[in-house]
């Protein structure tokens, strides 16, 4: 779990809770220093308790942890040292020495661990809620801890004056053992230690609600502070002692505090004086009260900030004398009440929103989970749909999980999947909402929502997840929650919910088709086009499914631009004639989404516009006979287009176009071609190697081509010459005509003005494959 004060700094040993010393790993070699200089190494296969003068092992002995740099990685080593205490005192404190390696491994927190200083506040803050939760445990038995201290809260100070923030809760405190057990050995946690002595009696059972386990929260004070004092008072002494040490120190002090205006009733209040470079920011009231309910907004216990405020107040000013009017001695000066705005400071409470996923789904009201919603997200639209849950049993946690009333406006979040709208918190407090799709695929990015679990596995600064089995079964968990909410929507009598859903969010299911193979039963259902038989509404793949007839195989669809475009294809002639519907992709990402499926309920997805299309009911018999009969002409126009097209074939798609050109089986249709010339950036050499094959159907029904199909080839040109005349508009006789007048002129005798029309076998090339 994540690092918080609370294991380094708020230890409460209870003599009823049996403690055991802490042990160096067993698969680790410890080395020892050896009186006379040199190590003495340890044996890894027995338990690594330092022995002390006199026999026996000293209880009171930490593991504390540093890393060594080899080439390019970490080398972790545990460094078991007793804390030196030096005699002699400064002032009236004593001054003791970090444990061993301490402060190198101190140099690397401060500089490597953590990745934003901001995260100072939540370690801190983190550590105070531990505190308060150990008080109010323990309370449970013992009441006289809480005595007169107040109530269980947490207050933040910042000075920007004195350049300091003062946090301050009313836990349970430390005594002076205390204070050098915890802040002078890193990676000494007060929780952790804490937790395993509850484990280890079970009459008290094991509260595992705290937040803290590694124990180097504490010291992420020292990312911005140059200075820190802990001054702490534990139910338990009479005393209270101060703490205090400062940045890049191999040492800290500890003395007893006697000034009675510092004095404390309970728990515990930290001092950062803030770096230079750091001050201006962080001793910012506003900084402060925006950190706290970024990360610490749902901690279980009241969280104030001092805020600058502003208030209404009535005065009493002089009215000013009158023109003209002289003011006379002795009468009062005559005045009139008005108002002004005045400044002040006071406590604010910083975390008013409550984590709504910590209570029962069915005591929570639409309402309140909106309320959330617009507050936890900044949004102003009602969510389309929400839904809360807790997962138990090998994997724990609660969520959850909302789709927006609105679509992202910018394009590039359908691609993106870092968009920060999935909240990691542990133990209520926020961990971070910077993923790469650790927990969300990117095509459900959309979606917005809270996840809180108490033991997921994290780095030792709390802002890395870290890849293993519990993120890959959360990951499903919170997957398959998404759809059924989804789902929800698509069944529901309101079916304007779905449409809007759909003009929002439809693209990401797309994507999803691409990307996520393993959900494709749970995407298809929700997938939604135009078709040829509604062109207005939306029409799902089920309802496609249940229109169709009993000899039909396959879903046909159509990939265009537009669908006007669509509508006016002549693939589509056959199929309307025979009541066969057709979906229309009119999006550049619905071609490929759906050749990603394939298939949906046994039923395959079949391009009308590509070659060899099977409608189910084909008359094999009158097909082959329309293949003989017009072999001599598809081989003929085959050879006249040339390359132009790969072969020409009889087309079984076409009732009133004489042809049409389709793609081949393999490559990109005459759409996806259209697309990928269309990428600014796209690569031109795959165009070649993926352009599909031209193919020229035919119409064997149509006059056109039945015109075209003579027994003599003689025929057949002269047919091809005179529609050749006919298109130009007759400009052969127009020149015969004009050649007639001419010879009218010169006094040649033309019989009723006609043109001599040139018979069109008479002008045929000599090489000529088709004459006779």
């Amino acid at each position: 779990m994540a690092p918080a004060l609370s294991r380094s700094l708020y230890t409460t040993p209870l003599t009823s809770l049996p403690l055991t010393p802490t042990r160096l790993s067993p698969l680790r070699t410890a080395f020892l220093p050896r009186a006379g200089g040199g190590l003495t190494r340890l044996s890894p296969l027995r338990t690594a308790f330092p022995p002390r003068a006199g026999g026996g092992r000293r209880a009171g002995v930490s593991c504390s942890w540093s890393l060594e740099k080899r080439c390019s990685h970490f080398a972790v080593k545990c460094d078991a040292a007793v804390a030196e205490k030096k005699t002699a005192e400064e002032g009236s404190g004593e001054k003791f020495e970090y444990q061993a390696e301490v402060s190198r491994l101190l140099d690397l927190i401060v500089h490597s661990l953590y990745s934003h200083k901001e995260v100072f506040l939540r370690e801190l803050v983190s550590n105070a809620s531990d505190a308060l939760d150990k008080l109010r445990f323990l309370s449970v038995t013992e009441p006289a801890l809480l005595g007169d201290g107040g109530d269980l809260e947490i207050r933040i100070k910042p000075d920007p004056d004195n350049g300091t923030i003062t946090i301050t809760d009313t836990g349970i405190g430390m005594t002076k053992e205390e204070l050098i057990d915890c802040l002078g050995t890193i990676a000494l946690s007060g929780t952790s230690k804490f937790l395993k002595a509850l484990k280890e009696n079970k009459d008290l059972g094991a509260d595992n609600g705290l937040i803290g386990q590694f124990g180097v929260g504490f010291y992420s004070a020292f990312l911005v502070a140059k200075k820190v004092v802990v001054s702490t008072k534990s139910p338990k002494s009479d005393k209270q002692y101060v703490w205090e040490s400062v940045a890049d120190s191999s040492s800290y002090v500890i003395r007893e505090e006697t000034d009675p205006e510092n004095f404390l009733r309970r728990g515990t209040q930290i001092t950062l004086y803030l770096r230079e470079d750091d001050k201006y920011e962080f001793a910012e009231s506003t900084r402060i009260k925006n950190l706290v309910k970024n990360y610490s907004q749902f901690v279980g216990f009241p969280i104030y900030t001092w805020q600058e405020k502003s208030r209404t107040v009535e005065v009493e000013e002089e009215e000013p004398a009158k023109e003209g009017e002289e003011e006379k001695e002795g009468e009062p000066k005559k005045t009139k009440k008005t108002t002004k705005t005045e400044k002040y400071w006071d406590w604010e409470l910083a975390n008013e929103t409550k984590p709504l996923w910590m209570r029962n789904s069915k005591e929570v009201s639409k309402e309140e989970y909106n309320e959330f919603y617009k507050k936890a997200f900044n949004e102003f639209l009602d969510p389309l749909a929400h839904t809360h849950f807790t997962t138990e049993g090998e994997v724990e946690f609660r969520s959850i999980l909302y789709i927006p009333g609105m679509g992202p406006l910018n394009n590039e979040d359908v691609t993106n999947p870092k968009t920060k709208n999935i909240r990691l918190h542990v133990k209520r407090v926020f961990i971070s909402d910077d993923f790469d799709g650790e927990l969300f695929p990117r095509y459900l990015s959309f979606v917005k929502g809270v996840v809180d679990s108490n033991d997921l596995p994290l780095n030792v600064s709390r802002e890395i997840l870290q890849e293993s089995r519990i993120v890959r079964i959360m990951r499903k968990r919170l997957i398959r929650k998404t759809f059924d909410m989804i789902q929800e929507i698509s069944e529901s009598e309101n079916k304007e919910d779905y449409k809007k859903f759909w003009e929002n969010f439809g693209r990401f299911l797309k994507l999803g088709c691409i990307e996520d193979t393993g959900n494709h039963k749970r995407i298809t259902p929700l997938l939604r086009f135009y078709s040829s038989k509604n062109e207005e509404e939306l029409t799902s793949l089920d309802e496609y499914i249940e229109n169709m007839g009993e000899n039909q195989k396959a879903i046909y669809y159509l990939a265009t631009d537009s669908l006007k475009s669509a509508k006016s294809a002549p693939f589509l002639e056959k199929l309307i004639q025979k009541d066969i519907e057709v979906l229309y992709l009119v999006e550049p990402i619905d071609e490929v989404a759906i050749q990603n499926l394939q298939t949906y309920k046994e039923k395959k997805f079949v391009d009308i516009s590509k070659e060899d299309l099977e409608l189910g009911d084909e008359d094999e018999v009158k097909e082959r006979e329309a293949k003989q009969e017009f072999n001599l002409l598809c081989d003929w126009i085959k050879q006249q287009l040339g390359d132009k097209v790969a072969k020409v074939q009889v087309s079984n798609r076409l009732s009133s176009s004489p042809c049409v050109l389709v793609s081949g089986k393999f490559g990109w249709s005459a759409n996806m071609e259209r697309l990928m010339k269309a990428q600014a950036l796209g690569d031109t050499s795959s165009l070649e190697f993926m352009r599909g094959r031209r193919i020229l159907e035919i119409n064997p029904d149509h006059p056109i081509i039945k015109d075209l199909n003579p027994d003599s080839p003689a025929e057949l040109g002269n047919k091809i010459y005179e529609m050749m005349a006919m298109a130009v508009g007759g400009r052969w006789g127009r020149v015969e005509e004009e050649e007639g007048s001419s010879n009218v002129n010169e006094g040649e005798d033309t019989k009723d003005g006609e043109a001599e029309v040139i018979e069109p076998s008479e002008v045929r090339a000599e090489s000529d494959p088709w004459q006779d």
